[in-house]
């Protein structure tokens, strides 16, 4: 039966659901990288859709929205009430390496944050390191060779805060390897870990701390190919 936030039957969603954090960019996948996809989810204008790839695996696409608390929300009824067994958060970021340049596609082996999201496992002062499913990792990092892209594999950070009064604070977790910022792995990968899912995020880097340049609103919507691509081969991997 529908949750609070998802209107779909049982049965709606693909066992792999495929996340952007833009409703427009699923739409945008839907439309240009999959085929018979039907709309099974509109609460508060968040799509969610079914569809199947060239190769017949059936996959679903469905928005996020943006911080850990809404893709907690909508990652925890997927996975607990709709059978989704894996989720590949697809997203753009914020490069803090001069390795990952705009337009480089990133994948996450784990996510920092400065949130205290693993508060409620009750850990009692440790501190939970939330890392991506080391199948799907390799998976689309195997994907990534064979469609012959270039990818960046690291460890990003889940920010809680876009505007930081400190225009300085990225260069603390810069100096420990982390290659990139964005919003929702690290509530993603802790809801998969303590729910017995799998979970991955690709990026692709919309801008950088490190030099010049810039994705236009356009292209973070629609200009990802590369990303999708990786990410939709790395699915079809656990796909029905």
């Amino acid at each position: 039966m529908p949750t609070p936030h998802i209107n779909a039957k049982p049965g709606d969603f693909a066992k792999v659901v495929l996340m952007p954090g833009d409703p427009m960019r699923a739409k945008w996948i839907i439309e240009n990288f999959l085929h018979d996809a039907v709309l099974v989810t509109e609460v508060r204008g968040v799509f969610g859709y079914t569809g199947y790839t060239d190769n017949g695996k059936r996959i679903s696409v469905m928005a996020s929205g943006m911080g850990m608390p809404s893709i907690g929300i909508y990652s925890h009824e997927l996975f607990e009430h709709y059978g989704v067994e894996a989720i590949i958060r697809i997203g753009t970021c914020g490069s803090y390496s001069k390795e990952a340049h705009v337009g480089s596609v990133i994948l996450a082996q784990g996510a920092c944050t400065d949130s205290n999201w693993a508060y409620q496992y009750n850990l009692q002062g440790g501190v939970y390191s939330a890392i991506s499913d080391f199948g799907m990792l390799q998976t689309a990092y195997n994907a990534a060779k064979e469609l012959k892209k270039n990818v960046v594999v690291g460890n990003v950070l889940s920010a809680d805060v876009f505007y930081d009064t400190d225009p300085d604070y990225w260069k603390k977790w810069a100096k420990l390897g982390v290659v990139c910022v964005e919003m929702e792995s690290y509530a993603l990968f802790g809801n998969a870990a303590y729910m017995g899912k799998k979970a991955l995020s690709i990026f692709t880097v919309s801008d950088s701390f490190v030099e010049e340049g810039i994705l236009t609103p356009e292209q973070r919507q629609t200009g990802l190919k590369d990303m999708v691509l990786v990410a939709l081969k790395t699915a079809e991997a656990y796909a029905d």
